[in-house]
């Protein structure tokens, strides 16, 4: 397919998902089913193409005077895949599977700029509910923060230290030139490429088969790391999933010791079978859902871990269309589940143990307002200085503007080239 042909394909996809509220990824694979003859690179292309529409979708309909998919899609190809007005238009006015060529007018906006009263969650490309706990979280730098949040996000791998190690991963794939990530110390980075680039395929390679290495975000990689487990000891993995920290966890821990691994939902924590065979780990045992499945591990642990449920706004980047249905309603059913599950999670610590809560929010309401909660219904527990967790973790320094009001440390793209995460450390004296 030539470019007006994967412009058009986006525009019908991108109509799809807003017509239809269905998911980016579903709305894709369905377009990918019922157009066979596309090939891999041209469906890379035009799901680039819509994930950049809507990561900038509130700055593009500014500029653009239209939230359409079409001008979201022109805007992508002009803005952010720096084509041509006038070789694009050429080239749509002679291919008949294209949209209509660019009216002057599409053109002189496209080409213009947003001007200097456009409000400022259009700039931040955020919900303009969303806009005071974004200046709340992240003070004058909040626009900046937002802006980050619009690019696109790195191939992050974490290696899987009970098999193999960062240079024998990076031989494996050296056709996709690996980078050693920058804090965590046994990730891999590819950063993500321009225009109709695709991700690389590392899913296939023999590494990944024998389980030399995870797909993992270097933020997921870092928060597990901050939580400490070390070898022999008793640790809870609250909110399981499919079992990414677990894993990290695991290699951490050297299979000595125990997790638990427990998840409320099983179709959730289904994967996580397959994963811990494929990565040998040994000392994971996993507690599905049951009345009482848990009951012999209250005040038992050394470290209990929440990876709570919260509203993703730290994956913006990768789950864009999220970010513009997230609501009210949806953030406070959050907040309510993230402090019935920290107090439940507290029970099974034992005295001295530490409590790790973990979003991928960037949110306050999720994250520091979480934590000052439980502290004031369980005055007993402290947060641990995210300094010294930092230190214990990498052996450095923690980076400036990371550490929260509430002692808890946030991750974002801006600050640390990551997807946003938020890590608090409470323990209440042994």
């Amino acid at each position: 397919m030539r470019l007006p042909g994967r412009l058009s394909a986006a525009i019908d996809v991108l109509s799809e998902v807003e017509t239809r509220k269905r998911p980016v990824s579903e709305a894709l694979k369905s377009w990918g089913l019922a157009n066979r003859f596309a090939g891999a690179g041209d469906r890379a292309a035009i799901g680039n193409l819509v994930y950049d529409a809507l990561r900038r979708r509130a700055s593009h309909a500014a500029l653009m005077g239209d939230d359409t998919p079409r001008a979201l899609v022109l805007a992508v190809a002009i803005r952010d895949w720096d084509e041509d007005t006038v070789a694009l238009n050429a080239s749509l006015a002679a291919d008949a599977h294209g949209p209509a060529p660019l009216s002057d007018e599409e053109i002189a906006r496209v080409t213009g700029q947003l001007s200097d009263d456009t409000p400022a969650h259009i700039l931040a490309d955020s919900p303009q509910w969303l806009a005071p706990s974004l200046e709340r979280a992240f003070g004058d730098n909040w626009i900046a923060e937002g802006q980050a949040m619009t690019g696109r996000p790195s191939l992050d791998l974490r290696v899987n230290t009970l098999k193999s190690q960062p240079d024998r991963v990076v031989k494996s794939l050296a056709r996709f030139a690996p980078r050693h990530t920058p804090i965590a110390p046994n990730g891999l980075t590819m950063p993500a490429g321009p225009g109709d680039a695709r991700t690389p395929n590392v899913t296939t390679d023999e590494a990944c088969l024998k389980g030399w290495f995870e797909v993992q975000d270097q933020g997921s990689q870092i928060v597990a790391a901050l939580v400490g487990a070390k070898p022999g000891e008793q640790v809870l993995d609250l909110c399981a999933g499919a079992g990414g920290k677990t894993l990290a966890l695991a290699a951490a821990m050297a299979n000595k010791g125990q997790i638990f691994a427990y998840d409320s939902d099983r179709n959730r924590l289904a994967p996580i079978y397959d994963r811990l065979k494929r990565n040998g780990v040994r000392n994971v045992q996993v507690r599905a859902p049951a009345s009482g499945a848990l009951d012999d591990l209250v005040g038992k642990m050394d470290r209990v871990v929440i990876d709570a449920p919260c509203t993703g706004t730290g994956t913006w980047r990768r789950r864009p269309d999220t970010k513009w249905k997230l609501t009210p309603d949806l953030l406070a059913a959050r907040t309510a589940e993230q402090s019935a599950i920290l107090a439940e999670g507290a029970r099974y610590l034992k005295p001295g143990g530490v409590l790790a809560y973990i979003t991928c929010s960037i949110l306050p309401g999720e994250n520091d307002d979480r934590i000052a909660a439980f502290i004031a219904t369980h005055p007993d527990f402290a947060s641990l200085p995210p300094a010294d967790l930092w230190q214990a973790a990498f052996g450095s320094n923690l980076p400036p503007n990371l550490e929260t009001t509430g002692s808890g440390i946030t991750l974002t793209p801006r600050l640390t080239a990551t997807d946003g995460f938020y890590f608090n450390a409470l323990t209440r004296p042994g």
